[in-house]
């Protein structure tokens, strides 16, 4: 699975739960709300004033580096 800014949060928490870090360190510490499970990444960085681009590119280099 590759990561777009677009891919659901819950998504890949549900794909691989090690990539929860990332999200933490962003400052998205409700990973089991409903309303953050269900949002994009690029949603989820607009309101946590992070770089999705940025994001997308860690998350898809830590599943790559498994």
């Amino acid at each position: 699975m590759e990561i777009t800014k677009n891919t659901i949060i819950g998504d890949i928490l549900d794909m691989d739960s090690s990539t929860a870090p990332f999200f933490l360190e962003m400052g998205m510490h409700c990973l089991g709300c409903p309303s953050a499970r269900g949002e994009t990444i690029e949603q989820a960085c607009m309101v946590h004033g992070v770089d999705a681009d940025e994001l997308v590119k860690k998350l898809n280099q830590h599943i790559q580096g498994k």
